[in-house]
């Protein structure tokens, strides 16, 4: 029988039954003798540096600990959390990391059963990953998650339910994480558990540490798109102004404002960020329209100039949206976004929100809004010199790819030299069409990593189908090794239902779809599509994870005037001090390339590092 602990320095506090008083000076050996222990933190919300610790609970094979946070010292136990040794096992473990970081105390060595249960049934979308649902699933223990809500702006002692929860939160991690193991080692999956675990500790710096934003540089941009943005409504009110067909939109009588000139009074009541009032307009014009979404209004472009002015308006006002002021609300009191990122995509891939951080604008107007927050801090960022290609070359063993990313050749350039033949050769000097056809390859070359068919090629190039396919045919008749290559994962898949990354690795992606529907030619398209995919973007993301992983070692290890700032996709960016900058730039560039090498190990993906004032793409 579990023997449960309350450690508490509030007088006020009550020792309910089931609960006994003691005190972390007589709990620190037991801790400290422990191989593993499980761990959960309560909260009265979501931000750690601006929301409160209520309590702190560790879990034995023997003992359950409940630490009031806001009486006790928290020091003593920084021992335990720190120690390589000892294994701690939480549920989310970022979001416990962060706010016990904030109270002075980091950690090492820990494995995460959300990120463990998401690796063994990536792809499983019927299966949820929180720790009420893992406990019914492997325990058969439901677990009443009411008693969460009491702790948001909870101030003061707590209530027998509040302390009973927090046992319940760990009391069954240890257990948890032997059942887990059961299947992570049937499925030869040890390896990318721990990577995951691992990465997890790196991914929480970051978010920790967050990135500066200069609210200044961030002001010009949006003011930049409110002009047009305001531009764009006006040519869209010239339209019902002066052209007969939207008649009926148009006002009967001006609204008269006395702060507002006779140029500056609008002609027309159309809100148009209402897609209903704008659906309702372009009926007038476009009968057949059924919506104002992006791709249908596409297909409606030819039937009124309209359609194609709000198509633009549409870019800005989701532009001025999503960055304008209302990004502020990211903003922490440091001045620092701290995004969220989700660690474990189908592919292996990683999303961040809230806010997402790895769709900003690709102009560096925006990037370099983001600084070091400090004049005598510099961006110091490295990333994956074509790693997806290094990916598809070092899988397919083609040789001429092989050779030419080795050499620093422009590959794009002799695929199209090989394809197109002499059609190419008679373009020499003729730099135009020479761009055409590199830029058809070119999207060949990396639509192979999204399993890229004659359709999507045809819409990218705006070519005709029956091109685009005569193009992919031609492509793989000069690259049997790329056909092979990727022929082998798409049947894979098909046939198995799931597919892995590369060695050592060797993720797993599951086709929930492909138990019962091995017949469905549409289903087995996209599992193929997938099955192509998924090795080449799940290995590159593996790639950057334990690239993160080893730069955060070394910054620990050394000490080093260096923060993990940022990742995106292949991209690391570290902000280092200005002394330091050079010496660091070229330890990241050995750090990144030595983890590619732990999975391309013929040396053939390299890194390019920069120093700069700001962040950039």
């Amino acid at each position: 029988i579990d023997m449960n602990y309350l450690i508490s320095n509030n007088t006020e506090q009550k020792v309910y039954d089931g609960l006994n008083s003691t005190t972390l000076e007589e709990i620190i050996p037991h801790l400290k003798a422990q191989e593993i222990v499980g761990f959960d933190t309560e909260t009265t919300g979501l931000r750690f540096d601006s929301e409160e610790l209520l309590l702190v609970q560790i879990s034995s094979k023997e003992h359950n600990y409940l630490i009031d946070a806001q009486s006790v010292d928290l020091q003593p136990i920084k021992g335990l959390f720190e120690s390589p040794r000892i294994i701690k096992i939480a549920h989310n473990v970022k979001f416990d990391y962060k706010f016990l970081k904030y109270n002075g105390i980091t950690c090492e060595n820990t494995y995460d059963t959300m990120l463990a249960e998401q690796v063994l049934n990536c792809g499983k979308t019927s299966l949820r990953n929180s720790l009420k649902d893992l406990l019914e699933r492997y325990l058969d223990i439901f677990m009443d998650k009411k008693t969460r809500s009491t702790f948001i702006g909870h101030k003061g002692t707590f209530s027998k339910a509040q302390l009973f929860y927090g046992i319940d939160d760990t009391s069954n991690l240890i257990k948890l994480r032997e059942l887990q193991l059961e299947s992570i080692k049937d499925l030869n999956l040890e390896e990318v558990v721990q990577l995951e675990n691992d990465a997890a500790l790196a991914f929480a710096d970051i978010e920790y540490n967050g990135i500066y934003l200069d609210k200044e540089k961030w002001e010009e941009n949006y003011n930049g798109v409110k002009i047009d943005l305001d531009n764009a409504v006006e040519e869209l009110d010239m339209f019902i102004e002066h052209d007969p067909t939207f008649e009926k939109h148009k006002l009967p009588f001006l609204q008269m404002d006395m702060f507002k000139s006779i140029e500056e009074i609008r002609k027309t009541d159309i809100l148009w960020s209402s897609p209903a009032q704008v659906l309702d307009l372009f009926q007038t014009v476009a009968p057949m329209l059924e919506s104002v979404n992006g791709k249908l209004l596409l297909m409606h472009t030819e039937d009124h100039p309209i359609i194609s002015k709000y198509i633009k308006y549409k870019e800005k006002a989701k532009l001025y949206n999503a960055y304008g002021p209302d990004f502020y609300k990211y903003l922490h009191k440091d001045g620092c976004v701290h995004t969220n990122f989700k660690q474990i995509l189908n592919t292996g891939r990683v999303s961040s929100s809230r806010p997402n951080m790895q769709q900003i604008p690709a102009s560096n107007s925006y990037r370099n809004a983001f600084t070091p927050g400090h004049k005598n801090w510099v961006f110091v960022s490295s990333d994956f010199s074509s790693q997806e290609l290094c990916i598809i070359a070092y899988g397919s063993q083609d040789p001429v790819w092989l050779d030419a990313l080795k050499e620093g050749k422009d590959l794009h350039s002799i695929c199209a030299d090989l394809i197109f033949g002499q059609v190419w050769r008679d373009a020499e000097g003729d730099d135009k069409e020479r761009k055409r056809l590199r830029t058809a390859v070119k999207a060949i070359n990396f639509g192979l990593a999204y399993g890229m068919s004659e359709f999507k090629l045809a819409d990218t190039l705006q070519i005709t189908i029956e091109e685009a396919k005569e193009m992919i045919d031609k492509y793989f008749t000069v690259f049997p090794s790329i056909k092979k290559f990727l022929t082998q994962l798409g049947n894979f898949g098909k046939d198995n239902g799931y597919i892995r990354t590369f060695k050592p690795y060797r993720r797993i992606r599951w086709f929930e779809e492909w138990e019962n529907n091995k017949r469905d030619f549409a289903i087995l398209g996209s599992i193929e599509r997938a099955s192509k995919n998924t090795p080449i973007q799940g290995t590159g993301a593996d790639m950057t994870k334990l690239a993160l992983i080893k730069v955060r070692d070394v910054i620990a290890r050394n000490s080093y005037p260096v923060r993990l700032v940022m990742t995106v996709h292949d991209q690391i960016d570290t902000v280092a001090h200005k002394e330091f900058a050079e010496e660091w730039s070229g330890i990241l560039k050995n750090t990144m390339e030595e983890a590619a090498l732990h999975i391309i190990d013929n040396g053939l993906l390299k890194s390019d590092t920069n120093i700069s004032p700001a962040w950039e793409k």
